[in-house]
């Protein structure tokens, strides 16, 4: 059984998304807030889960949060930690600590539009697909190894707040799929990338937007 200890800052729609998925040999440890009215606790101690908020307002510098973040985490003994809407850049010494066992999901297929304001700067440059990349948590921010991409067709008529919606329920899928398969060692960590074995679909052709 893997402990896992899920990081959210609102409501939680991905953690939400993982602790129905129940996948096989993973445990839901605890669920932490750095905001005290994150509306995901409430849901996630409702069934059950160990909730808990540290409030960064409550800390002198990041370094101190992280510290104190890392020892509640650490109490849980997590084999993963989770981000799932925590609306926090993270300090090079914590992203080490957790290094190759700490995920998070981004709304745009990396290494494109990193950072804030994804969907719009996808449709400003005329992208024909968008999506959302599941990816190891690096120092670096939204540059860590890639576990799992999920792409969306652009279409006419599209605004940021629509293309945001078609990509989050594409992450719903991506994200629960990405901890089921690190829970079962279906991927390994190796220079920096991660290696899974080539499926007979990826074999057999290529995604082409718009189709021929």
């Amino acid at each position: 059984m893997k402990n896992i200890v899920i990081l959210i800052s609102g409501r939680g729609s991905n953690m939400q998304a993982i602790v129905e998925a129940g996948i096989p040999g993973a445990h839901i440890a605890a669920v932490i807030s750095n905001r005290p009215d994150a509306a995901g606790l409430a849901w996630a101690a409702t069934r059950g889960i160990h909730t808990e908020v540290l409030d960064h307002k409550a800390f002198a510098s990041r370094e101190a949060f992280d510290t104190a973040l890392a020892e509640r985490i650490d109490s849980f003994a997590p084999d993963l930690v989770v981000l799932a809407g925590f609306m926090r850049i993270l300090s090079a010494g914590f992203t080490r600590h957790y290094q190759g066992r700490m995920l998070n999901v981004h709304p745009s297929l990396l290494p494109a539009f990193t950072g804030l304001n994804t969907h719009q700067r996808a449709l400003d440059a005329g992208c024909m697909l968008a999506g959302c990349t599941v990816h190891f948590v690096t120092a670096e921010l939204d540059h860590g190894p890639i576990v799992a991409q999920g792409a969306v067709a652009i279409l006419p008529g599209d605004t940021a707040q629509t293309l945001a919606q078609r990509t989050l329920a594409v992450e719903h899928q991506l994200y629960p799929a990405a901890v089921h398969d690190f829970v079962s060692g279906q991927f390994t960590l190796c220079d920096e990338r991660v290696i899974r074995p080539v499926t007979a679909q990826q074999q057999a052709g290529s995604l082409l937007s718009p189709q021929p």
